[in-house]
């Protein structure tokens, strides 16, 4: 059992156990779903701490083999041990702090530096454009991106489909002189930062963000993530 709230609402709970059918169960603090740690206050922190423990842990088994490797043969193996991890579930990464999405982003700047040999007093930012990856806030934009996309297309679950609607289809005609507005999706109203954070408000968000081209309703899911690639590489 878990109690979820602000920290300022969980210090008033004094409640440590609760009685179910004759048994005490005990209060958690942290809860693992599918891999994913869930921590009293949805900061995600505990669980960033297992991606980034389990990501220097694959790094440090990597460093001796790589020196047997060619680049892209060190690329591959990194991007299937630590690229994978920080991509597993990182839809749920949106909107929290930048202390956290740099902690992330650290383990893939030492993957970078591991692939392409460069010293720990080299400019990372030409090394991740060198390997043509995205940076780790980046991908959190480009999976969700990915859901509205597929969303609208008919190809995702109705739980994420449900929560992308075209503002033309809710009553909220756009004018002729802004016919692009056409493919915008209806935003809705949050009342805090949780809400923001949910994909009912950032996938809508993040799509209404996005350059007019890449909403045309008969680009395919491969075409637009390349598309998106590009465009998310030129911010």
């Amino acid at each position: 059992m878990l109690w979820l709230g602000s920290s300022q609402l969980l210090d008033k709970i004094d409640c440590r156990d609760v009685l179910v059918l004759g048994t005490r169960v005990a209060i958690s603090t942290t809860a693992r779903d599918l891999c994913v740690v869930i921590d009293c206050e949805l900061s995600l922190a505990a669980h960033i701490t297992a991606v980034c423990c389990s990501g220097y842990n694959q790094l440090l088994q990597l460093s001796p083999v790589v020196r047997s490797l060619s680049m892209n043969a060190t690329k591959t193996l990194v991007q299937a041990f630590i690229s994978c991890h920080l991509d597993y579930c990182n839809s749920l990464l949106y909107g929290i702090s930048d202390e956290l999405l740099q902690r992330l982003q650290s383990v893939q700047n030492t993957a970078a530096r591991l692939v392409t040999g460069a010293r720990c007093s080299d400019h990372i930012t030409p090394v991740i454009w060198q390997l043509h990856w995205l940076s780790v806030c980046q991908r959190v934009a480009f999976k969700i991106a990915g859901l509205v996309h597929q969303s609208l297309a008919g190809a995702a679950p109705a739980y994420h489909a449900d929560d992308c609607h075209l503002l033309s289809d809710v009553g909220r005609r756009p004018l002729r002189s802004h016919s692009n507005d056409i493919r915008k999706l209806l935003v809705p109203r949050t009342h805090n930062k949780l809400g923001d954070r949910s994909f009912s408000a950032a996938g809508p968000q993040l799509w209404n963000d996005l350059p007019p081209a890449l909403w045309r309703p008969g680009l395919s899911f491969d075409s637009f993530r390349r598309s998106l690639k590009t465009h998310l590489f030129g911010d």
